[in-house]
Order: structure tokens, then sequence, then C-alpha cells
């Protein structure tokens, strides 16, 4: 099936445009896609080219964005990477590594971007869908598009919005966030700045988290409805779950809500963070207090640290040196505190990392090889070619059991033969995928490449316990509810706090 410049598949796709960036486009289609589900459709999420280093690597060992995972959990599917084919990871100074199709294809400038990938991003981007309609011809792509699409100076190269809406003449939503201020501002604008053709698209207007009583909104509903002769087909209130954000910036806005925590967890936030979603089992946990660490501090407070994953590694191992954060985490490790590393936080805690074809962050400053922390006895070379797998494996520490999870990595670690290693154990049966070594007075180092490893509910509930016991509170309950199960019951009250307020009966023609 060959496409041409335009093609109208059976079901209409619809599309979730946005006044800005964080308007709320992915969690509309998030919701989108679990009503669809339940209407008994076949829903599939599709976001042409996502800029996010929060990545998710798919059975084929292609990488995505966890955002339009997170979709494909939503309409009961297992995510793919031609639903999200062309993937931008910033890694700083203005460059970014393009992902199509799930493959590593370089690294571009953003001065080159467009001139260098327009075209074959295009050519990915509508290979994609015709990958999607072949394995699925009865199915509706929900579409979730990027930033806003009147950027008058990018809109000619926008691969992402007008251009994919046109194509698959998609039934467009707009969304826009009230709670920002200056709505009406922001909905005019964005139709006053496309082509009649353009406009024509817009199905309906969608406002987002406001506060308050929605009944207040009736009056601004009518004159926007009378402005633009565009229906508003629903207006959504301020909703609480917890979701993963689409980028690191969305971190600074995340308030825990928990009043008398038992564990307080602080996290690093390092300048290149990736993969922040590793977290979000935590979040959910309501017995714990998650604080970002920012700069060097006491973190005698907190009840154990994390180093997350980094897309830049030695550039963030750098920045932990010269902020005095890498003294602060072993002062803390000295006070029998509890480290755990995620992927380049792994790294991070060893004694050498070494870069040899410029990988990690090295070149901007002419470091080949630098140190790391120094709590764990690990070398890590970072190579040419990338790992992205899902892994099956077995945990042997802190209890065996299943583990479920997935890689995304440069660095190749071994034990340092230098360093004393008696003291260092594997934490799984897969014995190069993680490693922990307790303290002489109580607390553990530990680390792993695997991403997601805290949603594995019975290896979670046990290194929690760790915690708990070492504060002499009452150990978790075995009977703890699945991160997963939880994750779907997020969806289910968002759809649910969506069909609520939300008419989407005119964009299913």
């Amino acid at each position: 099936m060959l496409f041409t410049e335009t093609y109208s598949p059976k079901n209409k796709p619809i599309m979730v445009l946005g006044t800005s960036s964080g308007a709320g486009k992915s969690l509309t289609v998030t919701a989108i896609c679990r009503i669809i589900k339940n209407l008994g459709e076949k829903p599939i999420p599709f976001k042409g080219q996502n800029m996010s280093n929060n990545a998710w690597v798919d059975w084929n060992g292609g990488e995505m964005a966890y955002s339009q995972a997170l979709q494909a959990f939503a309409c009961g599917i297992i995510p793919s990477s031609e639903m999200n084919p062309i993937l931008l990871k910033p890694q700083g100074n203005s460059t970014s590594e393009v992902i199509h199709l799930g493959k590593s294809m370089g690294i571009t400038r953003a001065k080159d971007y467009y001139k260098d990938w327009f075209s074959p991003g295009w050519e990915v981007i509508k290979k994609s869908i015709n990958i999607i309609y072949k394995k699925n011809k009865n199915c509706r792509l929900i579409i979730e598009g990027a930033g806003s699409p009147v950027e008058m100076n990018l809109i000619h190269r926008d691969l992402t919005n007008l251009k994919v809406a046109k194509y698959l003449n998609a039934n467009c939503i707009l969304v826009t966030d009230i709670e920002r201020g200056g709505v009406f501002a922001q909905i005019i604008g964005t139709l006053e700045l496309m082509k009649p053709d353009e406009r024509s698209l817009i199905k309906g207007i969608l406002i987002n988290r406001f506060r308050g009583d929605l009944s207040l909104f009736q009056e601004g509903k009518k004159w926007i409805e009378n402005k633009t002769q565009i229906p508003v087909l629903g207006i959504i209130p301020w909703l609480n779950d917890k979701f993963p954000p689409e980028d690191s910036l969305d971190l600074l806005e995340r308030k825990s809500h928990i009043i008398n925590p038992e564990i307080k967890v602080g996290i690093i936030k390092l300048p290149s963070i990736s993969n922040f979603s590793d977290f979000d089992p935590l979040e959910n946990e309501e017995s714990i207090l998650i604080k970002w660490i920012f700069e060097s501090q006491n973190l005698n407070e907190f009840d154990f640290l994390i180093l997350p994953g980094s897309k830049q590694t030695i550039k963030d191992q750098l920045f932990l040196k010269e902020s005095g954060l890498s003294k602060d985490i072993r002062n803390y490790s000295n006070n029998n505190g509890n480290i755990f590393g995620i992927c380049g936080g792994l790294q991070m805690l060893g004694t050498i990392l070494e870069d040899p074809f410029f990988k990690e962050g090295s070149k901007i400053n002419l470091e080949k090889s630098i140190k790391g922390i120094g709590l764990l006895p690990l070398k890590t070379t970072f190579l040419k070619n990338k790992i992205t797998r899902q892994i099956n494996t077995k945990s042997i520490w802190p209890n065996p059991t299943e583990i479920n999870g997935f890689e995304i990595h440069n660095g190749v670690t071994k034990l340092d033969r230098s360093q004393e290693i008696l003291k260092i154990k594997p934490i799984f049966k897969d014995l190069d995928l993680g490693w922990y070594k307790e303290n002489n007075k109580g607390g553990t180092i530990a680390g792993t490449y695997i991403h997601g490893i805290f949603e594995n509910d019975h290896w979670r509930d046990h290194y929690i316990n760790l915690i708990r016991k070492s504060k002499n509170l009452p150990l978790l309950d075995k009977k703890t509810r699945s991160y997963k199960i939880k994750r779907e019951s997020i969806i289910d009250n968002l759809a649910n706090e969506f069909n609520k307020h939300f008419d989407i009966s005119s964009l299913l023609i």
C-alpha cells in the first residue's frame, strides 16, 4: 500500500494539537486512547516527532518516547517504535541524537536539523503510518502534536503538527491550558495564524486544568464558540493523579502531597537526566516522599538516595564533582546511607569512566577518562554502539524474584580489578546488569542497568523493606497492589474524568 500526500483511512484519525507546550496534549491523547478502547474500537497512539530523554525500548530493541509507550498501555496494546518514528534526544550544546524507527541515526546540531533531516524525517513518518495501517487495518490513530502548531518561523518545516493533520485529514481538537492564563488569546491567536484549510480541520476546542466551579466558565465558553464558530467540546478540571512528565523541566513542577512520610527519598537532578519515569512507582507509594536535589547539601535527611539515568554521563559526573555533590554522596555513604544508581547513575558510582569515542559528553571537556564517585569498584567504557533491549531475568538480592525492564546505554561496565572487589556482589543472575555492596556498619550501595526496576513489585517491596527495617518500621504487606495495576487504575480514572466533561462523539465520524 503506497501513500500519496493525502490519505483517508477507514476510521478517521483524531489529532490533539495544543496552543503551547505543556497544554496537556499527552494526557489528552492518553485519555482518548482509553475512552476509545472502552468503546470497542482499536486505537493506536502516534506522534511523528518527539523530543525527550524519557525513553522506552520496544520488543525489537527500538527506542521511543515513554509518553507514546504509556499511550499504548492506555490502548491495551504493546508499544512499538513506529508509534513514535522520530525521537530526538537532547544532549546539550544545541545537539541531539536522532532516532528513526527506534534506531540511532547520528547526532545533529539544531541549526542543521531541518536542512539535513526534514526530508528523511517525513519519509520515516509516512513509512511508520504505512506500517501501522498494514498491521491494523481497522484501527483509529490517536495523534499527538508537539508544542504549538503555528510557530511561524518553523511552520514550513514542522513535521509533527499540521503536516501530519493534513496528510491524514484528521479530526483535530485544540487543547489549551487555562491554568497558565490568557486562554482566550491562546485560542484566538492560534486559530488566526492557521490557513483556512488548516483551520477547517479543527473540530473542537478543549479547555484543560480548570480549577473551581466549571459553571463559572460558561460565559467564556459561549464567547469562544461565538468568536470561532468551533464548539468547545469540554472543560477538564484540575486532576491530581501523577503521570510521567514529558521532559525534565516538568519535574520542577511536581509537588508531593504526602504530609507524614515514613521514608524520604532524595533524587539527584542531573543536568542531563534521562528516563525519570523510573521513579513513578515510588511517587505512587503513599508512605514515600520524594525530593529533588539540585545542589550541594547535607544529605543525611534522606533514607535513601537515587542517582538517575543520564544522557551525558561524563558531563553529569563532572557536574557532581564541581558542585560538591560527589563529596556529599560519599559523606552520606560514610554515614551508612543507602544509595541506588540506575544506568548512568550506576556508572557514576564506579571508579573510572572512559569515553574513547566521545559518546558521553567528554568531548566538551576534552577528557576521555575521569574518576567516578568511587563507591563501587566498577569501570565503565563507552563504546560506539548502544545497547537497547528488553530484559527478563531473576534477581538474587534483596530477594529472588522475576525481573522485567529494559536497557538503553552505550557503556559496558566491568569489575575494576585494581580495587577491592570481594565485597561487591551481583544483584541479578545476569551478572552484568547490576551490583551491590553493604557498608560495614549498615546501609547499601547498589546500582543497575535496568530501567523500570521499581515497577517490579516484589523487588521494590523488598528493597523498601530494607530501608524500613533499618528505621524500625513495620514491613510492607506482601499483598501490596501491583504498580502496573495501579497505573491502569490511574489511566481509567483519567479517562473517566475526561468522559464526564468531554464530548468525543463528534470526532468519531
